[in-house]
């Protein structure tokens, strides 16, 4: 049964005057560039990606995200390029973030490299009053939507192998307001801490089978701690399947194709361990990669990270 609208809003609306935080992704190991802008261009190869998030559906106004970006190595250099686009739907809200990232890299040790980057993101924020049912529709502060712009700047840290990888980022330093009632921030942008990490095992001599255990925490004033823990196994460099366990939120299920050497698809279902899964029957989040590798490429291919 769904629930009013209005009563969604509202809760949503406690949440977030609480603590914002960013766009929230299962499949996260392979949306990495979001989070950290240290990992353009550490793939070396051209990487297209697209992902679709639809949360808590039968929910109303229930969080729906949209992701795409692009990034690349630059040729002959230590750097890496991309750009990043993000819409992010809860509710009455409506915010779209356009990122720009640079990265540089350098030879840690035979095995490691250690890349640097900093990312910059242009915020449009839009807040329709009039979906909150307002008591009295003649209030001139209900008569039109509230959009906002806010620029921002994040960095990171990426320590990556082909086998392992350890990152420390915060995608966005600069807290925030995003919609203010008579002084009172209504809308509070909040800075998200990231740390990520994840190794990869192989478990028979021929690699047809590997294992990668990750990890990602992210910390934000106001809110719980969030930890995330999967665990994915890779067969014959084809198929993937897996499970993560959101700490106290949610459990998941995961899977993935190679369907060629550059195209891969990939898919996971979330089912909440908290009240809400009485509101809601679960959710999905399904993408799409495609890569161009260069012909000397030293990166094994294809990987889970």
């Amino acid at each position: 049964m769904k629930i009013k609208f209005l009563t969604v809003a509202l809760l949503l609306a406690g949440l977030v005057s609480t603590a914002q935080q960013d766009a929230q992704f299962t499949q996260y190991m392979y949306n990495t560039i979001n989070i950290n802008p240290a990992y353009a261009g550490s793939r070396e190869a051209l990487s297209i990606f697209g992902l679709y998030r639809t949360q808590w559906v039968g929910l109303d106004g229930a969080p729906e995200t949209s992701s795409f970006s692009i990034n690349t190595p630059i040729n002959d250099t230590n750097l890496g390029v991309g750009i990043s686009f993000i819409n992010d739907k809860i509710g009455p809200t409506n915010e779209n973030n356009f990122s720009a990232d640079i990265s540089y890299s350098i030879q840690a040790s035979a095995d490691y490299k250690l890349s640097f980057g900093i990312k910059g993101t242009a915020n449009l924020f839009n807040l329709d009053i009039n979906k909150l049912n307002p008591k009295d529709q003649g209030d001139p502060r209900f008569q039109n939507a509230n959009n906002t712009f806010s620029p921002n700047i994040g960095a990171g840290l990426y320590l990556h192998s082909d086998k392992a990888y350890i990152g420390l980022s915060v995608p966005n330093f600069i807290e925030t307001n995003q919609y203010n009632d008579n002084d009172v921030a209504i809308y509070k942008e909040k800075i998200n801490y990231y740390l990520i990490a994840g190794y990869v095992f192989d478990l028979d001599r021929y690699q047809y089978i590997r294992f990668k255990p990750a990890l990602l925490t992210k910390m934000v004033e106001g809110a719980p701690l969030q930890v995330d823990l999967s665990a994915n196994f890779m067969f014959y460099d084809k198929f993937t399947a897996g499970v993560s366990y959101r700490w106290d939120s949610a459990v998941s299920a995961l899977a993935g194709f190679q369907i060629s050497n550059g195209l891969y698809l990939g898919y996971a279902y979330d089912r909440e361990t908290s009240k809400l899964n009485n509101f809601n029957s679960g959710s999905h989040e399904i993408f799409l990669r495609f890569e161009f590798f260069k012909g000397n490429s030293n990166i094994t291919n294809p990987r889970f990270f």
